[in-house]
């Protein structure tokens, strides 16, 4: 979970007196068609700060979730300063989520509930305060928002601001389950997904540290090759399972320490597309992508890879940026069948399979990288 706290240094253009209703409606019409079109919990919360400052004209509007392993509220605030964590009764924030009832407060060091660490720390000065609970779906209190000092002269909040804030609250919250549903649903994928990378390797009695290694060499040719970060997170998320098709090998053909015999080798050429025929079926988003790197992992520039033979740039780039961080793994790493090759040499070849085995471009940007490389290798090498 994240939260997000969002300091203003105006009052959007409105007056002391408040928002007028035109731009009460608009204020809500435009944040919740930006919450409701955001998969990012990060972004929701941004605009549900933004949504409740400036509805009720706060100085600043805190979005605080329940993080329940540690029992605690927490926020991350904005503007480089570190978290806030409280435990989860204390706080007027502590109040409401566990009482379920919205506060306003004229005078906070008036009352035994405010905590005062925070000012101390900050050197921000709290008068009044707006806590309201967010209720998810169930009924259940997932977080709650918390207004802090009206930008007027008085400083000072109304039942009327209360009334905004809660009308925030119950447009907002709906959307914040549901993304951080979604968030709970993409971070177990991903769980899923390494840890079946893992096994797929464990067959070939690879150690974990190599598909990690994939994985991060993955990232940095994605991103080197123009790839979005979140495009090139999810690439760095899927290809440790591009071998996952070895769970159907026989040991005795994936254990082999010799050269394989012509047919042991078409034998293993089959665990692209066994890899690709477990995750194709998918309707997710990161496994459709892990069957294109299980499936394309092994396909070759000048088209004599296999499973299919593709060339050039019919080879989906994922597969492409795949091959390279798993054969600059594999020639660097010991294996049963041979001892890990010099950087000159692994250099060498890459150099000499330029638009052979690889993609021009994806070798060019792999040496431009290289340093980076190396220190993914050193942070995640093989502990004999």
């Amino acid at each position: 979970m994240y939260l997000l706290h969002y300091k203003s240094n105006d009052a959007a253009g409105s007056d002391s007196r408040g928002q007028s209703p035109e731009q009460m409606l608009r204020i809500i019409f435009d944040y919740t068609a930006k919450i409701a079109n955001e998969r990012s919990l990060i972004s929701v919360l941004l605009h549900m700060a933004n949504m409740g400052r400036e509805m009720i004209l706060a100085d600043r509007c805190t979005v605080w979730l329940i993080d329940h392993i540690r029992e605690e509220l927490f926020t991350t605030v904005a503007h480089g300063v570190d978290e806030i964590r409280i435990p989860l009764g204390t706080g007027f924030v502590g109040h409401s989520v566990t009482t379920g009832e919205p506060l306003l407060v004229e005078d906070a060091y008036s009352d035994p509930r405010h905590n005062a660490e925070n000012d101390q720390r900050t050197g921000y000065r709290t008068k009044s305060i707006i806590t309201v609970p967010f209720v998810g779906n169930d009924g259940s209190i997932i977080g709650a928002y918390q207004a802090i000092n009206k930008m007027d002269e008085q400083a000072i909040f109304t039942s009327i601001d209360l009334e905004h804030l809660t009308l925030a609250a119950s447009y907002a919250g709906k959307s914040l389950e549901s993304v951080m549903l979604h968030e709970e649903i993409a971070a177990t994928q991903r769980e899923i997904i390494f840890a079946m990378g893992e096994i797929g390797e464990s067959r070939s009695k690879e150690t974990g540290n190599h598909v990690k290694r994939v994985a991060e060499y993955s990232y940095i040719l994605a991103l080197g090759y123009g790839l979005s970060v979140e495009e090139a997170e999810q690439l760095k998320m899927v290809s440790p399972m591009h071998d996952i098709g070895k769970v159907a090998i026989p040991d005795a053909v994936l254990h082999k320490p010799g050269k394989l015999t012509e047919e042991e080798f078409e034998l293993m050429k089959q665990h692209t597309i066994t890899g690709y025929n477990l995750l194709k079926s998918s309707g997710r988003e990161l496994m459709k992508m892990a069957s294109i790197v299980a499936y394309e992992h092994h396909e070759k520039w000048d088209g004599t890879g296999y499973p299919r033979g593709l060339n050039g740039e019919d080879i989906h780039l994922y597969g492409r940026i795949t091959a390279i961080a798993d054969v600059f793994d594999a020639l660097g790493s010991d294996r049963v069948y041979k001892k890990a090759w010099e950087l000159d040499r692994i250099l060498k070849l890459f150099e000499e399979e330029r638009g052979r085995h690889f993609d021009p471009h994806l070798v060019d940007i792999f040496l431009q990288q290289f340093p980076k490389l190396l220190t993914i290798r050193q942070n995640y090498r093989d502990i004999e």
